[in-house]
């Protein structure tokens, strides 16, 4: 009897809240094939799925990822020059398929290179402790950052902030990723329970209100006067619905809105 290969990729629903769990801690969470399928995987899960409402991406083990595992997505990259995406997935970095819709927070220990300072960028709430050491290390590999790097990180840290660490691979801590606004705020001891307890509050909001802002706000970061003449289009779309009704009566009641989505 052939045993079942064990997830490298662990899902759990906490209410409206999915907690995805990079895997693999004996090799800090090196992303491989299986690895990033599974993770394609998860975030089209919480795409698809109406009673999720918000991600949060952690790891397991004392890491949070030592980025590619080279010795086996290396062929596959070389190929194709990019990574597969199994049917039913979403790019997790937004690259080769539209970004998951819903909000992404991330809780960050230990070490997160590459890929994994690329999946921060990409993410929308991010969290970090002291123990966290961030690396962009392609280029020492005779490679490019190729998960929006280049694209990203330019915009959030400006340009030189950026390429003080995209070009140099040098390590960085904490303090220089919450500088360079790859993390969102450091916390001690717990970036897990601080991500959550985020997540759960981004949860509790009107769900569609929550996802057009997103959308609005991405869309204004590539075109920002496209994106003022969309503005009501957008607010028009969100009028009709019970939420807005329920967010009303909230307001007038002063007690707390439970929001449906719909």
């Amino acid at each position: 009897m052939t045993q079942a290969t064990p997830s490298l990729v662990t899902t759990e629903v906490d209410g409206h809240v999915f907690l995805i769990g990079l895997n693999r801690p004996e090799k800090r969470n090196a992303a491989n094939l299986q690895m990033l399928a599974e993770l394609a995987l998860a975030y089209g899960e919480l795409d698809r799925r109406d009673d999720l409402r918000v991600g949060v991406v952690f790891a397991h083990g004392e890491h949070f990822s030592a980025g590619l595992d080279l010795a086996d997505v290396g062929p596959a990259m070389a190929k194709t020059g990019s990574l597969p995406i199994p049917d039913g997935g979403l790019d997790p970095w937004g690259i080769s398929t539209p970004q998951v819709k819903k909000p992404v927070v991330m809780a960050i220990s230990g070490i997160c290179y590459t890929l994994g300072i690329e999946l921060a960028l990409a993410s929308d709430v991010v969290v970090a402790d002291r123990t966290a050491s961030f690396a962009q290390l392609e280029v020492a590999r005779g490679i490019m950052p190729f998960g929006g790097a280049t694209t990203r990180f330019p915009r959030a840290a400006g340009w030189s902030g950026a390429m003080r660490w995209i070009l140099t691979a040098d390590t960085f801590g904490p303090d220089d990723a919450l500088a360079a606004r790859v993390v969102t705020e450091v916390v001690d001891p717990n970036p897990l329970e601080a991500a959550r307890a985020i997540a759960a509050t981004i949860a509790a909001q009107a769900p569609l209100a929550v996802q057009a802002t997103l959308a609005s706000a991405r869309a204004g970061l590539a075109d920002q006067a496209g994106e003022h003449r969309e503005l009501p289009r957008r607010l028009g779309q969100l009028m009709p619905t019970k939420d807005v009704q329920r967010g009303l009566e909230a307001f007038m009641t002063t007690q707390p809105a439970d929001f449906q989505g719909d």
